[in-house]
């Protein structure tokens, strides 16, 4: 049965180093995604999203439009980040290991996000709803960003790994329920 996130009770959380002192996180405002949720077996569900590249906000404009630049995300030529699972695993009790294709700046590369199963309820509406949150780590010359300036020292001005939060509230409205 098909669920879709409620955006805005949903989060996609990015970080990485600058100068390698401090921590610049940022996230996406415009996330869609569609869950195949298997309440009786997780692993049996499946789970396809789309992030609108450009909707990324850091609270700097001038660094907000340079990670949207083709130094980065380059949205002018690649305004879609997307994911589509290809294997879910229990870890345990209400862990999974979610195992898919992540397409970003053009290159689709697999990864493996780390997902906790938060439970389920019924809103006042009659509406189910179920709660996730994931994590994973990717290195972003692996898809290709690799902007980059050597500072004086001999670090990076930017990591190469990203880490990845998401923070998710999938919902089956009422009326799909009732029709099932």
């Amino acid at each position: 049965m098909s669920w879709t996130i409620d955006s805005s009770h949903s989060q996609v959380n990015f970080s990485a180093r600058h100068m390698g002192i401090m921590t610049v996180r940022g996230h996406f405002n415009d996330i869609q995604a569609t869950i195949d949720f298997n309440q009786d077996d997780f692993t049996a569900s499946s789970v396809e999203a789309s992030i609108n590249a450009a909707s990324l906000v850091t609270n700097d404009a001038k660094r907000d439009e340079h990670l949207r630049s083709a130094d980065f995300l380059d949205v002018e030529k690649y305004p879609t980040i997307t994911f589509k699972s290809t294997k879910i695993e229990r870890a345990e009790h209400d862990r999974y290991r979610m195992t898919g294709d992540l397409t970003i700046h053009g290159v689709t590369r697999p990864v493996t996000l780390d997902v906790v199963y938060s439970g389920q309820i019924k809103d006042p509406w009659g509406n189910a709803r179920a709660g996730f949150s994931a994590e994973t780590t990717i290195r972003r010359s692996d898809w290709g960003i690799s902007f980059n300036a050597v500072l004086e020292t001999g670090g990076l001005v930017v990591s190469d790994e990203v880490k990845i939060a998401l923070d998710v509230e999938a919902v089956k409205p009422a009326e799909v329920l009732a029709a099932a």
